[in-house]
């Protein structure tokens, strides 16, 4: 798969979002606490935009009238309906085996490394010609 380079970490800060596209694709980049996930923008109940939902934490409760706020920060909610998904795995908190979000491998690399290559940029043969330069594309 292509690497797409979405920008220096500084550009999303913890609890931040970035939307970018990739061969037509819509993708958003999630920064939680400096660990990134990417996820498609585009929720599977009717597409809404995942960039635009809201971004909350999970309500447990072990017994009745016993509340848990957990994992603050880490579902996002479609604005539309509001189907639930998880931002580390793109799986739904209703149905995790039969909907969700499509995953896209996310991480850091050092600028240095992304310079390296391996990058090849494309040639053309050139020639002259009396006093004309002419390239064959």
């Amino acid at each position: 798969m292509p690497k797409l380079i979405v920008g220096p970490v500084a550009d999303i800060p913890p609890g931040g979002r970035k939307l970018v596209e990739a061969e037509g694709r819509r993708i958003v980049v999630f920064n939680l606490s400096g660990e990134f996930f990417a996820l498609s923008d585009r929720c599977p109940h009717q597409g809404g935009s995942l960039c635009a939902g809201l971004v909350s934490g999970h309500v447990e409760s072990p017994e009745p009238g016993v509340y848990h706020y957990a994992r603050r920060g880490e579902m996002i909610r479609c604005p539309w309906h509001y189907w639930e998904f998880d931002i580390r795995t793109g799986k739904s908190w209703f149905d995790p085996k039969r909907v969700q979000v499509r995953q896209y491998p996310a991480h850091v690399e050092r600028g240095a490394a992304l310079v390296e290559g391996p990058y090849t940029a494309e040639t053309f043969p050139v020639r002259v010609e009396d006093e004309y330069v002419v390239v064959e594309a």
